[in-house]
């Protein structure tokens, strides 16, 4: 079987679950087995690896530059601007530390993290610069929810926006009831943070739950497999969970090759139900 992939709305392919890197760059005794994992999940096929200038105040993106040395062609590299630096030549400044720290010349997918007080439009026109002087192949945005979108939309370039990475596990199902659908009515691929339900508001045990281990047990894996699997079941929902021990790597990469049948779906879905009305935005 082959692994999962998902295609972004200028038809680059990228592989159905990477790598995210929050909580990573905070300990210098971490480094090291963070740069390792990183290069495990690589050669693993993770090709995608998400950070941020705000994780550990760009040491993560650290962690991230020297894991990509010497191989960057082979990494589609993500990575977000704080909202206040989401505009104008504070953009310019963020995204060129952001470089340095990377060591590289250019971020395949720049994000703005969460929507702040700079207006959408002002954010746009930096993403275009960034674009235009090759710092930046594409753009995109986190956390933004339906309305937020409909916003984007009607302003002039905003419909090149390539993602929205927002929290999604099966225990915070609310993007389901009308920001998932309008993205895949919009060819926008949904980029999932915490898929493990590491964090968030509507944090439950996922991994720990009954439907999950007895799956998990029935086809042999683990139940943090089959949760990724859940996630990145629909064909446009890219998962980026965080792993740093070698067991975790490996697991996650694995989870690209699983599909669940529909009676499995179904028993995740009566588990953990999606709302049948609009919820606000999970978040972190």
């Amino acid at each position: 079987m082959k692994a999962k992939t998902v295609k972004l709305p200028d038809g680059t392919t990228v592989p159905a679950i990477g790598q995210g890197t929050w909580y990573m760059g905070e300990r210098n005794s971490e480094h090291r087995s963070e740069v390792n994992a990183l290069k495990q999940g690589l050669d693993a096929g993770m090709t995608l690896i998400d950070t941020a200038e705000m994780y550990a105040d760009g040491g993560a993106e650290t962690v991230v530059g020297e894991a990509i040395a010497g191989r960057r062609d082979d990494v589609f590299l993500v990575s977000k601007v704080y909202p206040h630096n989401a505009g104008g030549a504070k953009a310019i400044v963020a995204c060129e530390q952001s470089l340095k720290r990377l060591q590289t010349d250019c971020i395949d997918l720049y994000l703005l993290h969460w929507r702040g007080s700079i207006p959408l439009h002002d954010t746009v026109a930096a993403m275009e610069i960034l674009q235009q002087s090759g710092k930046i192949r594409h753009w995109g945005v986190s956390n933004l929810d339906t309305d937020d979108m409909q916003a984007l939309w009607k302003i002039p370039g905003g419909e090149q926006c390539m993602t929205n990475q927002v929290l999604y596990h099966a225990a915070a199902r609310g993007i389901e009831f009308d920001l998932l659908p309008w993205s895949e009515e919009h060819g926008v691929p949904v980029m999932a943070y915490c898929p493990l339900a590491q964090a968030g508001k509507l944090r439950q045990d996922v991994l720990t739950a009954p439907v999950m281990q007895k799956i998990a047990e029935g086809r042999g894996v683990t139940s943090s497999q089959i949760a990724l699997a859940w996630v990145i079941r629909s064909g446009n929902v890219i998962a980026i969970p965080k792993a740093v021990q070698p067991q975790h790597v490996k697991d996650n990469a694995a989870a690209m090759m699983l599909s669940l049948s529909d009676d499995e779906i179904a028993q995740i879905d009566a588990a953990f139900p999606a709302p049948n009305y609009k919820t606000p935005l999970d978040m972190v």
